[in-house]
């Protein structure tokens, strides 16, 4: 016959499950972290200078120009 575990009760198995889960779920985390650092970082420095885009619309062929002046908050 099949065996019911009881509840509360868990395998080793499952606990390592749990564990490998929760490692996981911290390196995703970390990347996280990594990439929110690195976008801020690009965002920062190209709100202290203008941009500018030049698009060519693929119907009519016509440039378009957007310009985007950004201002940065002064750091502490």
């Amino acid at each position: 016959m099949a065996e019911k575990n009881k509840p509360g009760v868990v395998s080793q198995e499952q606990v390592l499950d749990i564990e490998n889960i929760k490692r996981r779920l911290d390196i995703l985390d970390q990347r996280l972290d990594n990439i929110d650092s690195v976008v801020t970082a690009v965002v920062e420095r190209l709100m202290n200078q203008p941009i500018t885009l030049n698009i060519t619309c693929p119907h009519c062929g016509n440039n378009i120009e957007i310009a985007i002046i950004g201002s940065g908050k002064p750091r502490k």
